[in-house]
């Protein structure tokens, strides 16, 4: 897989300058994020030295090096290991469900954003690798956005049936990503620091690309390297806040961990952590320094709006179609030619039965929205699938709504949560299939 993007049927959507700008921007944005340029440009080999960011690891020191984990960029990252560190690598496991070509590292299927039984058996044999990991063991564990999903290990007690109907409901009631991921770290035998508890006493080296806002540990692919401060009475506490009624197996369990009969996730200072290091090596920001870097060289004034942008999507949507309205007629907070940009991420409270994700109801509302001439907006998940579509976001103009698309469509559209299906007839479904990357949301808007 190369670093660059293909947007599909571009030629048909690029028909103005700013919707063109607008493109060049997304593919950027992802491409910048791709696992072989992130790891390209972190993690190096000089004699029995690999340096990991900042970190410096010497390879004699142990005796095997093991590269497992999970997620979306996961195969990506395996195989820039491998063309890092060649035959240094012993073996290794990955679970991605964008596979990519490896010789040395396994790598296995799974399915997002609802769990299956391969990923069931991909993150078994996951937690074997880290089981089989000694004191003279460098594992180089690789967990991306995704992994929460791909990376199923069911808890005692718990059935792959149980979690798929938690996550569905969790996912379609709004909830954040951390409240989802405080409840499947508890219904989990990997998330929540268990990884490194199964790996321990290993040197663990985690190199992690991030699609949650703040880059939090705990949050990110729910957290398998991390102390984890969520309980099990926290996991009750989401479950009940968005009127959740789980199947009987996942609140017996969270109830026993919250009566104390199930030991608790570890938390800060456990010995599990004694030797893993967990480095960042990509974010929104990189999506959006990327980005705003192509808008600058374009003669466009850049500025990042947030990159911690969450809430409801078409509400959000509202707010950055009012910046760039402000651009328009007052010149703030900076003059045209401008380009607004944001990452983070929006949800979608599912009340319809239509089909769509927080980047095509963003997109949606914006287009509503959009009572100025001369703005494009893009609003793009980063991986290429946005909310389970085969869409990564959409492209919309103030012409959508009006020639493309009526108000009374799109409205109808929005009250059924189906953006997909008014955006992809308008023709501004923007597609870039599997990415290989996952730093979340990234919308750009341009102000000619």
């Amino acid at each position: 897989m190369t670093d660059d993007v293909a947007i599909r049927d571009r030629a048909a959507l690029e028909t103005t300058s700013a919707r063109e700008l607008a493109l060049d921007c997304a593919a950027a944005g992802i491409a910048a994020a791709r696992p072989r340029r992130v790891v390209r440009e972190s993690v190096s080999v000089a004699g029995d030295d690999l340096t990991v960011g900042d970190a410096t690891y010497d390879l004699r020191d142990y005796d095997e090096v093991v590269v497992l984990g999970g997620g979306k960029a996961a195969g990506g990252v395996a195989g820039a290991l491998e063309t890092a560190l060649g035959d240094r690598i012993d073996r290794g496991v990955v679970v991605t469900n964008a596979p990519a070509d490896c010789d040395r590292v396994a790598v296995r299927e799974g399915d997002h954003p609802v769990p299956s039984e391969r990923g069931v058996a991909g993150a078994r044999e996951v937690l074997e690798l880290a089981d089989d990991a000694d004191e003279n063991t460098l594992v180089l564990a690789t967990i991306t956005g995704g992994a929460s999903a791909l990376l199923p290990a069911p808890a005692d007690g718990i059935s792959l049936a149980d979690l798929r109907a938690v996550t569905t409901d969790l996912l379609e009631s709004g909830a954040t990503i951390g409240e989802i991921n405080a409840v499947r770290k508890h219904l989990s035998a990997l998330k929540g620091g268990r990884l490194a508890e199964r790996a321990a006493p290993a040197e663990v080296v985690g190199l992690v690309l991030s699609d949650v806002v703040s880059d939090d540990l705990e949050v990110i692919a729910s957290g398998p390297l991390s102390p984890d401060s969520s309980t099990y009475r926290d996991a009750l506490g989401v479950l009940d806040r968005r009127e959740i009624d789980p199947p009987a197996g996942v609140r017996d369990r969270l109830e026993r961990g919250a009566r104390g009969e199930i030991p608790e996730t570890p938390t800060e200072g456990d010995p599990a952590f004694d030797r893993v290091s967990v480095h960042v090596l990509a974010d929104g920001m990189t999506a959006l320094d990327a980005a705003a870097e192509v808008a600058r060289d374009a003669g466009y004034e850049p500025i990042v709006l947030s990159s911690r942008v969450r809430g409801e999507a078409r509400e959000a949507a509202k707010t950055h179609v009012a910046i760039a309205e402000e651009v328009c007629a007052t010149g703030n907070p900076l003059g045209a030619p401008a380009v607004l940009l944001s990452g983070g991420e929006t949800t979608v409270t599912v009340r319809g039965d239509g089909e769509g994700g927080p980047n095509l109801e963003f997109a949606l509302s914006a287009a509503l929205e959009l009572d100025v001439d001369d703005v494009a907006i893009a609003s793009v998940d980063t991986d290429g699938s946005d909310g389970g579509t085969d869409a990564a976001g959409a492209l919309v103009d103030g012409d959508t709504v009006g020639e493309s698309l009526s108000a009374r469509a799109a409205r109808a559209a929005l009250a059924d949560n189906d953006s997909f299906g008014a955006l992809d007839a308008a023709n501004c479904v923007l597609r870039t299939g599997a990415t290989g990357t996952n730093v979340n949301d990234l919308r750009i808007a341009v102000v000619e």
